[in-house]
């Protein structure tokens, strides 16, 4: 099969496409022009069989390489022609390190591109440095992140199933107080006191929809609704990474969780999506005794059904260009499907 060229690859916007991947115990390699993962499986007759995967790098965002996982050179050129994130991990998804910080982000290893957008970074340079307009940014994406929530939960037909619903009298109360408590902090560390305490609330009340007994946010952990929690944290990581990456944004300008903190604004773009979907997920799988691979599965799908890539976009971009007063809508534009929105060549 003929190579192909960097421009056919790039042809799906990340913003639309829908792949992400976790590898263990495999071998990526390139092999005719395509991307693929090698594994060896036992047939019937006990010999080892090679088996080949194939990757479709045009349509994916993030790749995860866990345990026991080896990857070529070549297959990296391609990924990275691709726009293709990848990133070393430990087993189910989550850093080897995570002792050291467990709240660390996987070293995503970006494309080089010298061609991407300069205007939202040039956009967020402009709000950064004020510490004011800085805080502004922090309370509109904790306003997007909570309209996520409502849309969400109205919206997805098994979260209602299992008992995920805005209507319930506690969640309101809990929305309501941190919409008011939001709105009046004056420095970031009130804002992230208020967002831990609506996040407790959270988890109580995912627990208690569940019959999840003596359950503890512990981010080292043999539970499963912990050990979810943290894989799908990692891939809400990736998309937010790959955000970041594509719109030329570097990810230690946080606005919430410190300035001085590298890699920080992953986090900030992370928990747009993380309460709205990874959290009761996480729950619900617990409940039913999924394997870690069907969790995953069943993250990712809730990922594309309610289009967390492209909302992660409109909202970064808004708030990179347009500075609107906390309280005002917020006047997200779809992504821009044209020129150099998303880093194609001139």
């Amino acid at each position: 099969m003929e190579n192909l060229k960097p421009s056919d690859l790039k042809s799906i916007l990340h913003s639309k496409r829908a792949n992400m991947y976790y590898l263990e115990y495999c071998r990526v390699m390139q092999k005719d022009g395509r991307v693929l993962y090698l594994t060896e499986a036992i047939s019937n007759k006990s010999n080892q069989e090679n088996q080949y995967f194939n990757i479709p790098i045009a349509n994916t965002t993030v790749l995860l390489l866990g345990n026991g996982t080896s990857i070529t050179q070549a297959a990296m050129r391609m990924l990275a022609q691709a726009g293709v994130l990848v990133g070393f991990s430990g087993g189910g998804g989550t850093p080897l390190y995570m002792a050291n910080d467990v709240e660390q982000p996987i070293e995503w290893m970006t494309p080089q591109s010298e061609y991407r957008p300069t205007e939202y970074f040039q956009g967020w340079m402009k709000f950064w440095f004020d510490d004011e307009k800085r805080l502004n940014a922090a309370k509109r994406f904790q306003q997007a992140r909570i309209n996520y929530l409502n849309k969400v939960w109205s919206k997805d037909r098994d979260l209602k199933n299992e008992g995920f619903t805005v209507n319930d009298a506690g969640i309101e109360t809990a929305l309501a107080r941190f919409n008011d408590r939001m709105l009046t902090a004056n420095k970031s560390s009130d804002l992230l006191l208020t967002e831990a305490q609506l996040t407790k609330a959270l988890y109580k009340f995912a627990a208690n929809t569940t019959k999840t007994e003596n359950f503890t946010r512990q981010h080292q952990s043999t539970d499963k609704a912990n050990d979810f929690l943290n894989h799908g944290n990692y891939l809400a990581y990736g998309l937010a990474a790959t955000t970041l990456w594509v719109l030329g944004i570097p990810h230690g300008f946080a606005v919430m969780h410190g300035k001085t903190r590298r890699g920080a604004l992953v986090f900030d773009i992370a928990d747009l999506i993380k309460d709205a979907i990874v959290l009761p997920w996480a729950f619900v799988c617990a409940k039913e005794k999924a394997t870690e691979q069907e969790f995953r599965q069943q993250i990712l799908q809730a990922f594309t059904d309610h289009k967390a890539l492209d909302f992660m976009f409109d909202t970064v971009k808004s708030i990179a260009l347009a500075q609107t007063p906390v309280g005002e809508p917020l006047g997200l534009q779809q992504v821009d499907n044209s020129g150099l929105k998303e880093g194609k060549k001139p």
